[in-house]
């Protein structure tokens, strides 16, 4: 498979915090491009570290990152759309002030698809960010990446912390509306109810990359996508 398949192509990748243990050790993987891919691993896993060094929030690291040909910065993050676990908008911005930024920034960005995701959610478009709960801070930041025709979408837990019904919404309104033939990356520690929703998988364990395959291959294993990540992660997926 020629380099330009991959969207994303990682060598000898290693991460560590001051006074802490490895974060990510010596990881390597490739990943098609075009895929869904579910990244999948116990908290502290090295997940989040993992998105961050991809979308080029974390430059302190060693080894050698290529996304779709390119490697880390200016280039990459125009067309690599970032969701992360936390919430980044500052206080004093009101959420047309967010679209409006975007909208700036990004040359992918639709600012029409957002304003429609503004009243999907029921959001108030003058409703300054540090007055909004927790939930619907996450619904600006989804249509905030959502309205991007990125090549590269990077999701981190955003299933996370919701009820089932919210789950499914939220997975739908992703899964409906990435822009075609770009590559998805989802972090997740849930596998439950989420293997139809992927077309490949990769597994992290204590730093490491333990499964990296397509669900097709999974399947004719003769196994769950479930039973293969208990499998090798072990007890540790019950870690919270």
């Amino acid at each position: 498979m020629e380099q330009q398949e991959y969207a994303v192509k990682v060598r000898n990748l290693n991460k560590s915090y001051i006074r802490h243990k490895p974060v990510l050790t010596d990881v390597s993987f490739d990943i098609p491009r075009g895929k869904i891919v579910g990244l999948l691993g116990p908290n502290g896993c090295g997940k989040t570290t993992l998105l961050k060094i991809l979308s080029g929030v974390i430059h302190d690291y060693s080894g050698k990152i290529i996304i779709n040909g390119n490697p880390p910065g200016p280039v990459t993050k125009a067309t690599t759309a970032f969701l992360p676990d936390t919430t980044y908008l500052a206080d004093y911005f009101r959420t047309i002030d967010a679209i409006d930024y975007f909208n700036d920034f990004f040359y992918d960005f639709d600012r029409v698809k957002a304003m429609e995701f503004v009243e999907r959610f029921k959001l108030d478009p003058k409703q300054k960010i540090k007055t909004m709960s927790k939930g619907m801070q996450e619904k600006v930041q989804l249509l905030l990446v959502m309205s991007r025709a990125a090549k590269l979408y990077l999701l981190d837990e955003p299933l996370g912390g919701v009820d089932p019904a919210a789950r499914e919404n939220i997975l739908n309104i992703i899964m409906d509306n990435y822009a075609e033939k770009s590559t998805l990356i989802l972090s997740t520690h849930m596998v439950n109810d989420l293997e139809a929703s992927f077309n490949h998988v990769m597994i992290l364990g204590h730093g490491r990359v333990l499964v990296n395959t397509s669900v097709d291959n999974v399947r004719k294993s003769g196994k769950t996508l479930e039973e293969v990540f208990k499998e090798v992660i072990g007890n540790d997926w019950e870690i919270d």
